[in-house]
This record gives C-alpha cells, sequence and structure tokens, in this order.
C-alpha cells in the first residue's frame, strides 16, 4: 500500500556548498509504497498530485509536475521539455530520510540533494 508524502530536499555537499545549502532545495509530494519507490499506478490515478516546488536563492520559486519521462522521472514547470529537470535513477532509486538523490538542472549540470525530511501528505 503506497501513502502521498511530503518530501524536503536540500542541495547537498558540492564544490561551490562545501556544506550545502537549504537555500537551494525542493519540496516534493508523491506517492511512495512500502519501499520508498514511487507507486506509478497512484500517481497515473491522481498525476496532479504529485507536485515539484523549487526554492533556490535569488531566483523566483517555481512550481511544478513530477511526470514520468521515457528514461524515468522528471520535474517538469512548463509544457514541453526545455525546463525538466529529470532524476537520476529515481525509477529504482528509494526515497527515504537522509538518502540522496541526483537532480539534473535545464543545462545539464547534475546537482546532489538530500531527504532532509518527510511527511505524510
Amino acid at each position: 500500500m503506497s501513502e502521498w508524502r511530503v518530501v524536503k530536499l536540500e542541495l547537498a555537499r558540492t564544490e561551490a556548498f562545501p556544506s550545502g545549502s537549504p537555500g537551494r532545495s525542493y519540496l516534493i509530494r508523491l506517492p511512495l509504497d512500502e519501499n520508498g519507490l514511487i507507486d506509478e499506478l497512484a500517481r497515473a490515478f491522481e498525476p496532479h498530485r504529485a507536485t515539484v516546488r523549487r526554492f533556490w536563492a535569488n531566483e523566483p520559486d517555481q512550481s511544478g509536475y513530477i511526470i514520468k519521462v521515457p528514461n524515468g522521472w522528471a520535474f517538469s514547470y512548463a509544457v514541453a521539455e526545455d525546463d525538466d529537470e529529470p532524476i537520476f535513477h529515481l525509477e529504482d532509486h528509494p526515497i527515504r530520510d537522509g538518502e540522496y538523490l541526483t537532480l539534473t538542472e535545464p543545462d545539464g549540470t547534475r546537482l546532489p540533494f538530500r531527504v532532509v525530511s518527510m511527511a505524510s501528505a
């Protein structure tokens, strides 16, 4: 059985941010199964609930959806693919407190993010 969860991701350690950066974060809402994987059927049944909000220092916040793409999952803020942010191996990588995810920015830059909190949605 899956449960809709709200997950906060913060930028993990990078060369530019050796201590990470809470000023660069995402708040995502997804249905997760007991293994921490996305429940594709629950998301397909209510795709409007699978949302993302991007908080980036010195930039306007962005809101969008978590979408299924040919090679996995991505954050999308507008129609078309120009702004999509693929999530590396999310199709088989569990989302759990303290785990790391790699996101690919629209310019191709890959950045590590850490799951810092999870709550029921």
